[in-house]
C-alpha cells in the first residue's frame, strides 16, 4: 500500500510517497510559491529535480507531483493508481476531533466554522484537500490527522485559561497544543526502543525548532503542553515570543498607538530569538553570533535554555514523577549546547547528563544521559509524516 502525506500551506504543498509495506520513503518535494509562479523541489533516493512549474492553484500542485512521481526515468509508480490512500496534515481540530478522521462533506463541513482559530493554517489546508479531490478518482480515500488531536486529553485544570467561562462557551477559547504529531511519534518510538509500555511511563517531549513546545506524556495521554489556544504560546521561538504578560499588549497599544494587526505581527514576526538578539532567527547563526561575543544573542538562548529547563521540572511535578526526556525537532535533534544547558544541574530530579556523548550526537536515536540515570535523556528523530501515513492506513483498514 502506498500513501501519499500532504502537508499544505496557503502556497506550498508539501508532499511524501511511503511505501507502507516496508514504510520506505520512496519519494518527497516540496510545490512553493503557489498562485505566484510556481517551483518545485523533488526528491527521490537517486535524484533531486528542481524547476519551475505553473501552479494558480493548489490543483496544478498536486497534477505536477503526480507527474514527477509517475513519468520519467526516476519515476517511483507507474500512474496514480498506485496510491491507495492519501493522509493530510490539518492543524486545528478544536474540540471536535480527537483522533484522525476519514475525509468526507461532513468533515469538511464541521471544519469550517473553526477556520477562524488557525486562520493562516486551516483554510489552505482544507483548500489543499478540495484540490486534490479533483485530481484523484473519488475511490481513493483521504485522511485527515489534526496537530491538536493528540492534546485533547490535556484535563480542564490545564487547558481552561482563567477568563469569564462565557468567552470560553462563546469562542472556544482554550489551550488547544500543537505539533501534536510529532509528540505523539516520537513518544511511541521510544516506548518501542526501550521496550516498555507507555502506560506505564511519564515522558516529557521537548520538540524545539523555528517552532517550538514542550509536552508531559503520562502513561501515554497529553497532560499539558507549552503552546495554548495559538502555537504563539510557550518558550521562546524563531520569531514567536511566546507567553509573555498579557499587559504588555494594551501597555504597547496605548504607548506605540499599535493595533491588533501591529501587535499580531510583533510578536509573531518580529520577537522571539530575532527580536532579543537583534541578528537572526535561525538557531545555527544565533550560536554563531553567541560564539563570536554578541551579547544580546547569547541572552536569546540563555532564554532559551532557561525555559527548557522551567518546563521540564514543571511538567515533572505535575506527572507527580518523571521517567524520561526526550529531545526532537531540527534543535533538538542537533544542538547539543541546548540539550546540555537544558539539563545542566538536574541531579536532584533524577538526570544525570552525558556530557561527552551528547556533544557528538546529532539527528540519531541515543540515549544521552549516564547509565543508571534515574530519569533517562534521549534524541528521537521525529517523523510526522511517517505517522500521518500509519494513520491513513489504519483508517482505511477500518473501512
Amino acid at each position: 500500500m502506498k500513501v501519499l502525506v500532504i502537508n499544505a500551506g496557503s502556497s506550498s504543498l508539501k508532499y511524501q510517497l511511503i511505501d507502507m509495506t516496508d514504510e520506505s520513503v520512496l519519494a518527497k518535494g516540496n510545490c512553493e510559491r503557489i498562485g505566484i509562479g510556481g517551483f518545485i523541489t523533488h526528491k527521490t533516493a537517486n535524484v533531486t529535480d528542481s524547476h519551475e512549474a505553473d501552479f494558480p492553484t493548489h490543483a496544478e500542485a498536486f497534477k505536477e507531483l503526480i507527474k514527477m512521481l509517475s513519468t520519467g526515468e526516476n519515476a517511483v509508480i507507474s500512474d496514480m493508481s498506485e496510491i491507495s490512500a492519501v493522509g493530510h496534515r490539518v492543524v486545528q481540530g478544536a474540540e471536535l476531533f480527537s483522533e484522525s478522521v476519514l475525509v468526507t462533506e461532513e468533515t469538511l463541513a464541521a471544519l469550517a466554522p473553526i477556520a477562524d482559530l488557525a486562520p493562516l493554517h486551516n483554510p489552505a489546508n482544507i483548500m489543499a484537500i478540495r484540490a486534490c479531490q479533483s485530481v484523484f478518482d473519488a475511490s481513493v480515500p483521504q485522511v485527515i490527522v489534526f496537530d491538536t488531536s493528540f492534546h485533547q486529553t490535556i484535563p480542564a485544570k490545564a487547558y481552561m485559561y482563567p477568563i469569564p467561562y462565557e468567552l470560553y462557551e462563546k469562542h472556544h477559547i482554550r489551550r488547544y497544543g500543537f505539533h501534536g504529531t510529532s509528540h505523539r511519534y516520537v513518544s511511541a518510538k521510544l516506548s518501542e526502543i526501550v521496550g516498555k509500555p507507555l502506560s506505564e511511563l511519564k515522558i516529557i517531549t521537548c520538540h524545539l525548532g523555528n517552532g517550538s513546545s514542550i509536552t508531559a506524556i503520562d502513561c501515554g495521554k497529553s497532560v499539558d503542553t507549552s503552546m495554548g489556544f495559538t502555537p504563539l504560546d510557550g518558550i521562546i521561538m524563531g520569531t514567536r515570543s511566546g507567553g509573555i504578560d498579557p499587559s504588555i499588549l494594551t501597555f504597547l497599544m496605548e504607548k506605540e498607538n499599535m493595533g491588533p494587526k501591529e501587535i499580531n505581527d510583533l510578536l509573531n514576526k518580529n520577537s522571539g530569538y530575532l527580536g532579543v538578539s537583534g541578528v537572526t532567527s535561525d538557531q545555527r547563526d544565533l550560536t554563531e553570533a553567541a560564539d563570536s561575543g554578541n551579547e544580546r544573542a547569547q541572552l536569546a538562548l540563555d532564554i532559551q535554555r532557561y525555559q527548557i529547563k522551567k518546563h521540564i521540572g514543571a511538567y515533572a511535578a505535575a506527572m507527580g514523577g518523571l521517567d524520561y526526556v526526550i529531545f526532537t525537532g531540527g534543535i533538538g535533534e542537533n544542538s547539543h549546547k541546548a540539550r546540555e544547558v537544558a539539563c545542566e544541574n538536574m541531579e536532584f530530579m533524577g538526570i544525570e547528563f552525558d556530557r561527552a556523548v551528547n556533544h557528538d550526537a546529532r539527528g540519531v536515536e541515543i540515549c544521552i544521559s549516564k547509565p543508571g540515570s534515574k530519569v533517562e535523556v534521549w534524541i528521537v528523530p521525529t517523523d510526522e509524516e511517517m505517522l500521518i501515513a500509519r494513520d491513513t492506513c489504519g483508517i482505511v483498514g477500518k473501512r
